[in-house]
């Protein structure tokens, strides 16, 4: 078997049959892509279906706390969790370029294999693609997924109202330095990691408890807090008021983000969210948060407003007050 790959990898003659069954199928298993048709059947589902796509083309591909395997794979989950869907089941579309080491990819796809594992949700279909050298910059992977919403879910952007209070999940900035610093080959004292996980098991918990009072969840992915938060702002037309103090930065990586010069309300989380709730049940939320693994360091940031319609305004530690931007341009490419 040859160590690296070559064309004829993606040829879809006999090589490309080895290299999926030897490699895809002995990792990816399960009845609907054993069948290896071109499309996968799904029983029918009770509820409204949640469709999401999502395209990886990190650099580096392997980073502290994960690769561009998992990564893929949690993004797509995530960003069905974040309408309140049960995600069922994913694609998965790899652009190879020529010459990548076959030890590479096995070991992208035993990650993806694990992420899957975890998450409870299976690739069920699948496609890949080779490139010429110099065409593409190793791998970039694309998930599709399908999840459930179930009956009395309605979570969206424009759902948030006046008084609802914002809960963060975790701490801010992770995914993003780290891949920054290891791209850069910065050394910063501390534990550095991305924070790339599934977010569907705590989604899933806060609305068992609450569902009705969960009126917004987005990942603050690429452009992080900061213009996730402008967003919403900018869709319902109300005030979003955060609070500097209340929001959770480790200690490494607000150092990591003086060194560079940024700002950790900018970078991109991949395992990290934002939900907006009735305030009656931010408690039983905030609880009902910290209780799983994912959202231990949850914390309430601030409140919906409409003081400063349309924007967003982060009372600082010091005691004043900045408007918060969304990003533009973009200083931060390849980070997810």
């Amino acid at each position: 078997m040859n160590t690296q790959i070559v064309l004829d990898h993606g040829s879809g003659g006999l090589a490309s049959q080895e290299l999926i069954g030897s490699l895809f199928l002995r990792y990816l298993t399960n009845p609907h892509l054993h069948q290896l048709e071109d499309a996968a059947v799904l029983d029918g589902q009770a509820g409204r279906l949640a469709f999401s796509t999502d395209s990886y083309v990190v650099d580096p591909i392997f980073f502290p706390g994960g690769n561009i395997g998992e990564l893929a794979v949690n993004g797509t989950i995530n960003d069905l969790a974040m309408r309140g869907a049960k995600p069922l089941c994913l694609s998965l579309g790899l652009i190879i370029e020529e010459g990548l080491a076959m030890d590479t990819l096995e070991e992208i796809v035993r990650s993806i294999a694990r992420a899957c594992d975890y998450a409870g949700v299976p690739v069920v279909t699948g496609d890949t693609k080779v490139v010429p050298r110099g065409k593409a910059d190793k791998i970039f992977i694309n998930t599709s997924g399908i999840g459930v919403i179930r009956d009395g879910v309605e979570v969206s952007a424009t759902q948030a109202v006046k008084d609802d209070v914002i809960i963060l999940s975790g701490t801010l900035a992770d995914h993003g330095i780290t891949i920054l610093t290891s791209r850069e080959g910065l050394q910063v004292d501390g534990n550095l990691q991305s924070d790339t996980r599934p977010l569907h098991f705590l989604v899933q918990n806060i609305l068992d408890q609450a569902a009705h009072a969960v009126h917004t969840m987005r990942d603050p992915t690429r452009g992080g807090l900061g213009t996730t938060l402008s967003e919403i702002a900018k869709t319902t037309g109300l005030c979003m008021e955060i609070e500097e103090k209340a929001i959770p930065v480790q200690g490494e990586v607000r150092a990591a983000c003086e060194l560079m010069g940024l700002d950790p309300l900018y970078l991109a989380n991949e395992g990290k969210c934002v939900v907006f709730a009735a305030p009656e049940k931010a408690e039983l939320i905030l609880e009902t948060m910290r209780a799983t693994p994912e959202g231990r360091e949850s914390a309430i940031i601030g409140r919906v407003t409409d003081v400063h319609p349309g924007r967003v305004v982060l009372t600082t530690i010091s005691g004043g007050a900045r408007l918060v931007e969304p990003l533009t341009g973009e200083p931060l490419p390849r980070i997810c």
